[in-house]
């Protein structure tokens, strides 16, 4: 039985689980901190807490996470580097993704996603449902590109970055380190590191 760990059971976590059912896997089971007042959600059982999962680990062909939070999944991938069941990356098979396209370790692709040729996405980072990441595009590691947003050609974006809802960036723009682009921003030039952008066009906000 193909039986996949899931790191964080909450909304977040069960779009995971969903769409590793969808891709394959038999069974998944949740490690998550509230068990175990928390012990089932309608994906699958709440099994422990997540400190916990590292002696579970070999019940199990890999492991996904499930955590919103970019620098609390970067946490988590360091502190289970060491075992030998995997970090996979989880992709809902709706979501079209270029064969010429590369996904590193513990990202999540949901459904309706495309991500075109010659892209890379980086470690763990979110591809969201409906997001669209268009050809020769660079994500780093912890990117979460929101449901529906879309990345226009040739574009770069930094390590923790959050692209929201409904947010467009046009071809070639880059993009810097921990930056949040407001739901429905129009980005039309580069953004430096740690700003908070939003309107149309997209402008940084002074008090960021």
């Amino acid at each position: 039985m193909k039986k996949l760990a899931v790191l964080g059971g909450g909304g977040h976590g069960q779009v995971v689980g969903d769409a590793a059912l969808e891709q394959g896997y038999d069974c998944v089971e949740f490690f998550d901190d509230r068990w175990p007042s928390l012990t089932n959600t309608p994906i699958g059982s709440v099994v422990g807490k997540m400190d916990q999962f590292q002696s579970l680990s070999s019940e199990y062909v890999g492991f996904a996470l499930g955590i919103g939070d970019a620098k609390v999944r970067l946490v988590n991938r360091n502190l289970n580097r060491h075992l030998t069941c995997p970090l996979v990356s989880v992709i809902h098979p709706s979501a079209i993704v270029s064969r010429f396209a590369e996904i590193f370790d513990g990202s999540a692709i949901f459904a309706g996603a495309v991500i075109n040729a010659n892209t890379t996405i980086g470690a763990l980072a979110i591809v969201n449902s409906a997001a669209i990441v268009e050809h020769d595009c660079s994500l780093g590691v912890g990117v979460h590109i929101a449901p529906n947003s879309t990345l226009a050609g040739n574009v770069t974006v930094g390590d923790f970055c959050w692209i929201g809802m409904g947010a467009s960036v046009c071809q070639g723009i880059t993009i810097g380190n921990n930056v949040v682009v407001g739901a429905g921003a129009v980005v039309i030039r580069d953004i430096p590191d740690n700003s908070l952008v939003m309107g149309n066009p997209a402008y940084v906000k002074s008090d960021s």
